[in-house]
């Protein structure tokens, strides 16, 4: 991203104006929209504004001890220039007078030359005294790591508690990494050492994964976006604890299956492929659009004529009179995503404390409302992207004692052993087993 000292790149300024519309106007991190820039130049803005977004506490903290006035009052777009410079020196190694340079000419543009002034002091005092940067000493553990490693200071006072200072320090390590993409082979179009031989091919590093056969883990997607390998159904991306999901709910060929909370569907087709193509899959979700994707991703991956999909609400198709039964019944519910934070870059800031009580409401609810579709002797998975005991165990323990007619059963045997909880549930941490932090339950009807 190098440039003449009067020029700046299109990917910083790009970058800036996506982090504005981040501040103003809510807008996501990762929907970045750029009319008229190529792929790398998106594709750089977007890494900048991730990053900048994970860093946000800990760069503020660096600038605002460097600045000799009141940072917290300091115009916004100049703050945002600040963090996407600081950012750059810190976590992506650039040259300082590259980065320097073009951020004190985008200050100049974007506000007067005052603030390239500005940039060009507090970015260069930070860089000659970078083995110095002072570190977060207010005597409170959980405010100093949370500033440290830029988190709020809520979740890391709750994680303090169950895991400790040791590894509560890897798990916002984790979240703050790059994240590692997982890929699911679809064995009904290909196999794993044919895509394998092409990743290879086109110099992509890849692992397969320690968890999971026909799944691989790459640093980067855009090869496979390219080669067209996800747009003609032979691999799907998917992370390996979403994978494990499937593996513990263990679908086999000509059962009837019901996903819950199908789109986007990607749990859906993998249950369709361990199936093998035979039996019957009703996927119900209440985001029509969304929905409708999954057909058309069914289409692509071989599985159409198996997979039923229905615009609803499951509470209300549990109040039909004669709701449809199924011999396997997956419930992934809306959950605050605290497991999925390295790829979602802005959800730690958007996420509160009170947004608990509202999705544990929502979790029995469903939870009640897909009991209702599984047959005697069926088998109901409950899961989620949290890695938060209100979502996970404590929503178990209250199903249970409501649900007399269900049993829990141990993931031993389903998945890994790495990978079931002391309880006996599927639970996978970010910093403990390199995948997104997930959480799962096999739940048997005993009884009508």
């Amino acid at each position: 991203m190098s440039s003449s000292p009067d020029t700046v790149s299109s990917a910083r300024s790009l970058a800036l104006s996506h982090l504005e519309r981040v501040r103003r106007d809510e807008a996501f991190v990762d929907k970045l929209t750029a009319d008229g820039a190529d792929a790398r130049t998106r594709r750089q803005a977007r890494e900048l504004v991730a990053g900048v977004t994970r860093q946000r506490r800990w760069l503020d903290f660096v600038l605002g001890e460097a600045y000799h006035d009141d940072y917290e009052s300091m115009e916004h777009r100049l703050r945002q220039i600040l963090r996407l410079g600081l950012y750059e020196l810190l976590f992506q190694s650039t040259p300082t007078h590259a980065a320097v340079d073009e951020y004190v000419e985008l200050a100049k543009q974007e506000l007067r030359p005052g603030a390239g002034n500005l940039v060009n002091g507090v970015l260069r005092t930070i860089d000659r005294d970078r083995e110095h940067i002072p570190t977060p000493n207010t005597g409170d553990d959980a405010e100093d790591l949370a500033i440290r490693y830029s988190h709020p200071t809520w979740m890391v006072r709750r994680w303090l508690g169950r895991f400790g200072v040791d590894e509560t320090t890897e798990l916002l390590r984790a979240n703050n990494r790059r994240p590692m993409y997982g890929v699911r082979v679809n064995p009904l179009r290909t196999t794993q050492a044919e895509v394998s031989e092409w990743l290879d091919d086109h110099d992509v590093v890849h692992v397969d994964s320690p968890y999971l056969d026909n799944h691989l883990r790459l640093k980067r997607l855009q090869a496979l976006i390219e080669g067209g390998l996800l747009d003609d159904g032979r691999v799907a991306v998917q992370d390996e604890s979403a994978g494990l999901v499937v593996a513990l709910l263990d679908p086999q060929p000509g059962d009837t299956l019901a996903d819950g909370c199908a789109a986007p569907g990607g749990k859906t087709l993998h249950a369709a492929a361990r199936m093998e193509g035979q039996g019957t899959i009703r996927a119900v979700d209440t985001h029509e659009q969304r929905l409708g994707r999954v057909g058309t991703a069914a289409e692509t991956h071989g599985v159409r004529h198996m997979v039923q999909t229905e615009a609803a609400d499951l509470r209300r198709v549990a109040e039909r009179s004669d709701p449809p039964q199924a011999d396997r019944v997956l419930l992934d519910v809306p959950c605050t995503g605290l497991g999925v934070l390295a790829k979602r870059a802005g959800l730690r800031w958007r996420c509160e404390p009170s947004a608990l009580d509202e999705m544990t409401a929502l979790q029995d609810d469903l939870l009640d409302a897909a009991a209702a579709l599984v047959r005697p002797g069926g088998l109901l998975v409950y899961s989620t992207c949290s890695i938060v005991p209100e979502e996970n165990e404590h929503r178990i323990d209250d199903f249970l004692a409501r649900h007399i007619e269900f049993t829990a059963e141990s993931a031993s045997g389903h998945v890994p052993d790495e990978v079931v909880s002391e309880a006996g549930f599927l639970a996978t941490l970010p910093h403990r087993h390199r995948t997104d932090g997930a959480f799962a339950a096999r739940l048997r009807r005993v009884s009508s």
